[in-house]
């Protein structure tokens, strides 16, 4: 069987899915070929609006045009942001497979403040391009959670949709303590400092502000802590906090990092705290359990079916709620032991080449559906 992989312009996330999924594949159909389309890669972030319409042009024509113009028993597009294209692919008679990470930009819009855009056009056309999915022979959803967003949002009937969870990279695992406490020194942190971390962007929905009272809090209860944050930075409107609240010595905002070094930032904290209003997924939340690093997280949207009961689950609208949590985990390192080899094991279940073996059945199922429509 040939797939040919759709992938979208360079994005962290979407490209940690297609590169892990391609070597689960090739790894469970070491005889299956594999083509991977990309498109011309543009700065994501330029202001200049010549290139950001050479940008569109790109994506909403050019690309598309390459991609219909290629043969595979399935095309696979691996970011819904970018199933406008399944449109070139039914026009041109081809199966198509459609994987859904979240539907966030649909169910809140706030999250793209602050995003080079041009609002108007921008919402337009990212409706547009999700509502492509519709014609797609098979849809896969991330989670549960993104699943009944589909239905709900694009009114796609569920036997359409196989909901296949998000795995996490092998790099990501356990270091020696001594490696731990080397990179907290690099830091200049204490061994008894209590250390909490957050990775991922500073969107409305992360609740960062949610962990900075958090933190107020657990300040005042006398314990020695600081909050690490990955990626991207705090907002003017948390830095603002962090200033009349004096919270900038227990902060330390470490940027965006290579995987390598991110491996380390999860073993050296104390616990990730990832309260979010909604994820499609949660992909940090995975990285933290298979580094060993215990899981405080949301008991809404997507994140109780990630952590199952290898992490706890807290109210991310109760930031007195988190920061008690974090005191009793500090508090009890017997229960805090005991979370750390529950998210150990709980790992295990979310390996790429499980998610190649059931999506390799969807693509079955795809071209099932394909061969039906042609029928018609």
């Amino acid at each position: 069987m040939k797939i040919a992989f759709v992938r979208t312009m360079p994005h962290f996330s979407m490209d940690v899915y297609a590169d892990g999924l391609i070597a689960g594949l090739k790894s469970v159909n070491p005889d299956w070929e594999i083509v991977e389309l990309r498109p011309r890669p543009f700065d994501r972030t330029t202001k200049s609006p010549v290139i950001r319409a050479q940008k569109a042009y790109e994506r909403f024509w050019r690309f598309p045009q390459e991609v219909q113009q290629q043969t595979a028993d399935i095309f696979h597009i691996v970011d819904h942001s970018d199933a406008h294209i399944v449109r070139w692919l039914k026009k041109a008679g081809k199966p198509v497979v459609v994987t859904c990470h979240d539907l966030i930009n649909l169910l809140y819009p706030e999250n793209l403040q602050g995003s080079v855009r041009l609002p108007f056009v921008s919402d337009r056309l990212g409706r547009y391009s999700i509502e492509g999915m519709e014609q797609a022979d098979a849809i896969v959803a991330v989670s549960s959670e993104t699943a009944k967003n589909i239905n709900k949002v694009l009114n796609i009937d569920p036997i359409r949709i196989t909901v296949i969870p998000n795995a996490v990279d092998s790099l990501f695992h356990p270091l020696p303590e001594e490696q731990a406490q080397a990179f907290r020194y690099e830091l200049n942190v204490s061994p008894d400092t209590f250390c909490l971390l957050n990775v991922g962007g500073n969107h409305p929905r992360k609740n960062l502000t949610g962990i900075l009272k958090a933190l107020e809090r657990i300040k005042q209860q006398g314990l020695s802590v600081q909050f690490w944050k990955v990626s991207d930075d705090f907002t003017d409107e948390d830095k603002r906090f962090i200033q009349a609240n004096d919270l900038k010595d227990s902060i330390k905002y470490l940027g965006c990092l290579d995987k390598n070094t991110l491996v380390k930032v999860y073993n050296a904290a104390d616990v990730l705290v990832a309260p979010s209003f909604h994820e499609g997924f949660g992909i940090t939340l995975l990285e933290a359990m298979a580094c060993g690093t215990p899981v405080i997280t949301s008991n809404v949207s997507a994140m109780p079916e990630v952590v199952g009961g290898a992490g706890i689950l807290v109210d991310p609208k109760d930031s007195q709620a988190i920061a008690d949590t974090v005191y009793y985990l500090h508090q009890n390192p017997i229960y805090y032991q005991e979370l750390r080899e529950k998210g150990l094991e709980r790992i295990q279940s979310f390996t790429w080449e499980k998610v190649a073996e059931k999506i390799s059945g969807v693509y079955q199922t795809g071209l099932l559906h394909y061969l039906r429509e042609l029928r018609k």
